[in-house]
């Protein structure tokens, strides 16, 4: 799966995540930033990008409009990046069930729910 990472989330995601998510890029990469959701979304939408970001925007967008692009949206607080990189990186299962499942358009990862 080839994930589009949001502003909100650090740019050195991709570089580290390369191995597990192949192809991803944050949008920054693509001189996006400050662009607006609609173009992110478009942008997703037609170079086969799922949508990863703690910007609920996204999420109403994929409840609206549905996929594709699917969208990851990360429930993490105020959670560091050290933090997100390693939960992405322990959710990977979960990621490849939701890009298998054509019907899924949003997939809400939640820290709270790994933490216990």
């Amino acid at each position: 799966m080839k994930l589009l990472f949001d502003e909100n989330l650090s740019p050195s995601f991709v570089q580290t995540l390369e191995a597990q998510y192949p192809g991803s890029v944050h949008i920054r990469a693509l001189g996006l930033r400050g662009a607006t959701d609609a173009a992110i979304w478009e942008l997703a939408r037609r170079e086969g990008y799922a949508i990863v970001s703690k910007d609920n925007d996204f999420r109403q967008l994929s409840f609206l409009h549905g996929a594709p692009p699917k969208v990851i949206w990360l429930s993490v607080g105020n959670a560091g990046t050290e933090a997100i990189l390693h939960f992405l990186q322990s959710r990977r299962a979960e990621i490849e069930i939701f890009e298998s499942d054509s019907r899924a358009s949003l997939l809400v990862l939640s820290l709270a729910e790994n933490v216990g």
